[in-house]
């Protein structure tokens, strides 16, 4: 699927379901607005969510102050959606249409967080564009978060396939850009009452 197909595949996605239609809707990203919690990230640290289009994680993390909140996706409806759910507190995010695999950052980050966008990149190509750009994005000493499928989790994901990570081959490939802080595995229940298995790990931008 190139660049096009992707985005057109998911613009029909977004004006065509949906919360309660779609497998990776949570009202509230638990497991992502702990690992805020737990690394005390500032109220005024640089925030980038990745894939974040029409999630609630943005609303949550205004709720909690941040003040300087990224959501980038490809799709313009999901983030269309975004903004009419935040209604006058969309204003207070930066929002980017653009493909991950192929974003060129104008800003450094002190946290990108990724759930469930990096595990569709499944060429090589794409996937070390991916961690270059990271890596050369989030501030020193910043933080990294990822969360894809597991080994045990879906194979594909709206119809396209997708690249399982294991907690082990997730800390050797984005080892070679990152330190590790931990990786652990998690179940996501979705709207259709099924279970999604998926690793999520972080990283520190120290190497």
């Amino acid at each position: 699927m190139n660049n096009e197909e992707r985005k057109n595949h998911w613009e029909n996605i977004y004006k065509t379901k949906g919360h309660q239609e779609v497998s990776w809707y949570q009202n509230v990203p638990s497991t992502s607005i702990e690992f805020f919690k737990e690394f005390a990230v500032p109220l005024d640290a640089n925030i980038i969510d990745i894939g974040g289009g029409d999630s609630f994680l943005v609303d949550h993390l205004l709720e909690m102050g941040y003040e300087h909140v990224s959501v980038l996706d490809i799709s313009e409806a999901a983030i269309e959606k975004a903004k009419l759910r935040l209604g006058e507190r969309a204003s207070l995010v930066n929002w980017i249409v653009a493909d991950i695999a192929n974003f060129q950052p104008s800003e450094t980050y002190d946290f990108w967080h990724d759930r469930a966008a990096f595990h569709f990149l499944t060429n090589e190509d794409e996937i070390n564009h991916y961690l270059t750009t990271a890596k050369g994005h989030i501030a020193k000493d910043g933080l990294f978060v990822l969360g894809t499928f597991s080994e045990t989790g879906p194979i594909k994901c709206s119809g396209i396939e997708i690249k399982q990570y294991s907690k082990e081959s997730m800390a050797l490939k984005i080892g070679q850009y990152f330190n590790k802080i931990k990786c652990f595995a998690v179940d996501h229940l979705t709207p259709f009452n099924t279970i999604q298995n998926f690793v999520f790990c972080s990283f520190k931008n120290s190497i």
